[in-house]
């Protein structure tokens, strides 16, 4: 064959080859045009330790602010207030608080690890274990007293006596666990160890319930709430501040 009809061929063959190179896109280029649809999986948001400890003291204040709020109607009209509600939050208070979050997690993890870190008069291990108990005996009182429909006239004002100290010794007694206790305790841990004990945790709550305890709480407490007629955020608004007169000049 001659070296022209050789040639030709060759210029056929790059020819036909060209409109292929063409059609064909560039590795990377039909990705960018046409992204994938599919989202990335969101990452589980995991609760850290002291976090899911402060969380549960608020479910625990709002235990408190009910037997607070209820003091009141106890001393002027206690055949009026829900008794069964009263024991439920007693339950609750026991449950989730005591045999819970005291019981499994302060006194058995954190209270040991810091009980010469938090010392003295501002808060010390020994005193907030002899409020832990107190608080039991205070519960185990709201439970005999609460049990039938309403409570007996006899015992209302000893009743509301009962809750406005229990009021009184819980504020104090949170505040310092978390602003003092907690802060403490998660200096003493490294990152790693702070992992585990949320890991911890978080075995030792679905154990304890079998499911999540902090979501089943919020739902009874806000049950009883409703039942109580404290649902409402806004009925605990303060009023305006007096409106002071200003003396003549």
């Amino acid at each position: 064959m001659s070296e022209h009809v050789l040639a030709r061929r060759s210029m056929i063959v790059a020819g036909l080859a060209v409109p292929t190179l063409l059609g064909s896109p560039a590795p990377g280029i039909s990705a960018r045009k046409h992204p994938s649809k599919a989202k990335p999986k969101k990452e589980e948001n995991v609760t850290g330790a002291v976090e899911d400890l402060m969380r549960e003291h608020g479910v625990l204040r709002r235990c408190i602010l009910v037997y607070r709020e209820t003091a009141g109607r106890l001393r002027i009209e206690p055949e009026d207030v829900d008794a069964s509600a009263l024991n439920d939050t007693a339950k609750l208070f026991r449950s989730f608080g005591e045999e819970y979050h005291e019981k499994k997690l302060e006194e058995a993890h954190i209270f040991p690890r810091v009980r010469r870190a938090v010392s003295g008069a501002v808060a010390s291990i020994p005193v907030l274990m002899a409020q832990h108990a107190r608080g039991r005996e205070i519960t185990d009182y709201i439970l005999s007293v609460t049990a039938g429909a309403h409570v007996a006239n006899m015992e209302a004002e000893m009743l509301a006596r009962a809750f406005d100290a229990f009021a009184v010794m819980y504020a104090n007694h949170t505040a310092r666990e978390d602003t003092l206790v907690f802060p403490a305790w998660k200096d003493q841990l490294s990152p790693a160890e702070l992992a585990e004990m949320s890991n911890l945790f978080e075995t030792i709550e679905r154990a304890e319930f079998g499911e999540d305890g902090f979501d089943d709480a919020v739902r009874r407490i806000a049950d009883i709430e409703a039942k109580l007629g404290l649902k409402n955020l806004g009925q605990f608004t303060a009023p305006p501040p007096p409106t002071r007169s200003l003396p003549a000049p």
